[in-house]
């Protein structure tokens, strides 16, 4: 029998954009979904919804939270991600350096992957993001080393179904080694035939159109130096004959915008524009060096935006314009990025640094705290195509972050216990993780998983992959 949740008297209840601050406020989760939210001590309780624990002829018990020290916000979405890059953060080599070279140094440690690294950077990374207030995530993974022979998504949707959390990851792709002019190492790209012929079998496989899935196929090759025009188009097509989102890197930085117009005489979105690969179902990571005409396009097909703070300052790649956006009614998410231009997967984080770096570049007043909480709610579940997500309401999923708001690296910021969680602390940690009415973090540790194990197995095979690529270098 599933075990009901009643989040009692919360401190305070921020139900999402647009809203203010509830006081005082219970919220009732049965099943996968929110039932009430309200008043402590009005009568819509656990009691008036006949979900009394006392009662034991009801149909489920009720664990009863006491969240008089708490906020409740919506869960946090992210909106990009490179999973198996947690196990090579802060690498010194590549410490310093910028995008390309980045990536030209990392694919020889990347070429080592194996299933169990797959699995287990995926723990870990899903682990951060749920310990830090995310419970709806993609990953976009396009490396697909020929020496492993495992399903990797359906690794990955092991580990996501083993901690609980919503998950909507990317059959990514990469045609283009360095054969044929590309930057990755010929072992982990594939051919064209390869990739649409798995793509068509992930949707089949591991798709579920419904708002309330907790498993949702993105199509996502990698980027325009990394892929052909013709499957970058082939890719479109085959999305839009099964339903599916399309979602890609796209103007990051200049040397990308410099290949595009050396490669096939024309910037990035042109290219895009080009292969069918704009509209409503479309997203683009980073989005950094679009102009101002770009950008009117942009806004005109519907076109969303994954913006990614900490990965373009860690690279030194731009600020995306994501003021401008906003204003323009451009849709923009939150993400944290892959972990090796990151070094982290702390989604509370990365909301700070959303707000700094806008702050930077178009002042203080440009966006608040709000703005940036938005993004990382609504704004990331209307991307992936989640739309019962990212409200805390009767009637959405029960997906929810609990942060203890009375810890002393808030004290003195309380006059306003929603912006508190963007301008002061230094432990982004939930309390609680809700996603789908079930407890992913209870008492700020994780439900499905020991994290000592995730840890030291992530120790051990990142040591694995760096060793590998010292004895075999870049053959």
């Amino acid at each position: 029998m599933e075990t009901g949740l009643l989040l009692k008297n919360c401190f305070a209840v921020w139900p999402g954009a647009g809203d203010d601050l509830l006081r005082n406020t219970d919220i009732l989760i049965k099943g996968p979904g929110i039932v009430s939210v309200s008043g402590s001590g009005d009568g819509e309780g656990a009691t008036a919804t006949g979900l009394n624990a006392d009662d034991p002829g009801q149909e489920a018990p009720v664990r009863i939270i006491d969240c008089s020290d708490h906020i409740v916000i919506p869960g946090l979405v992210n909106t990009h991600h490179h999973f198996y890059q947690t196990l090579t953060r802060n690498i010194p080599a590549v410490q310093d350096a910028e995008l390309f070279d980045w990536l030209v140094h990392l694919y020889d440690i990347w070429k080592h992957l194996d299933e169990e690294a797959i699995y287990y950077s995926s723990m870990l990374a899903m682990g951060e993001l749920l310990k830090t207030g995310c419970t709806l995530s993609t990953d976009h993974h396009y490396l697909y080393p020929e020496a492993v022979e495992t399903d990797i998504m359906a690794t990955q949707f092991k580990a996501a179904r083993t901690l609980g959390i919503r998950f909507s990851p990317t059959r990514g792709s990469m045609s283009l080694g360095r054969k044929n002019g590309g930057l990755p190492p010929d072992s982990v790209v594939q051919t064209e035939e390869e990739i649409l012929g798995d793509s068509e079998r992930v949707i089949h496989e591991f798709h579920d159109p419904s708002d309330w899935a907790m498993n949702k196929v993105v199509l996502a090759p990698c980027s325009p130096f990394s892929v052909s025009r013709a499957l970058m188009k082939d890719t479109a097509d085959l999305a839009r004959k099964h339903h599916v989102r399309l979602h890609t890197h796209l103007a990051e930085t200049r040397d990308e915008n410099d290949y595009c117009m050396k490669t096939y005489g024309t910037r990035p979105l042109d290219l895009m524009e080009s292969c069918g690969f704009t509209g409503e179902d479309v997203s683009y990571a980073h989005g950094i060096h679009f102009d101002d005409a770009e950008l009117e396009r942009i806004k005109e097909s519907g076109t969303h935006i994954a913006h990614c703070p900490t990965s373009n300052m860690r690279l030194g790649s731009g600020i995306c314009r994501v003021v401008e956006m906003n204003r323009m009614g451009i849709n923009v998410g939150l993400a944290v990025d892959g972990s090796a231009s990151n070094d982290s997967s702390d989604m509370l984080g990365e909301v700070r640094n959303a707000l700094l770096l806008q702050r930077v570049k178009y002042g203080a007043a440009a966006i608040n705290a709000r703005d940036v909480l938005t993004m990382a709610t609504i704004n990331g579940a209307r991307m992936l195509n989640f739309n019962r997500i990212g409200r805390v309401e009767k009637g959405y999923a029960a997906d929810l972050a609990v942060f203890n708001i009375r810890k002393m690296e808030y004290a003195g910021a309380l006059s306003d216990p929603l912006a508190a969680l963007v301008f002061s602390g230094y432990n982004h940690a939930t309390t609680y993780t809700i996603v789908n009415g079930k407890l992913c973090v209870d008492n700020g540790n994780l439900v499905g998983a020991s994290e000592d194990t995730i840890t030291g197995m992530a120790n051990a095979l990142s040591e694995q992959m760096i060793r590998r690529h010292e004895n075999h270098g870049s053959r």
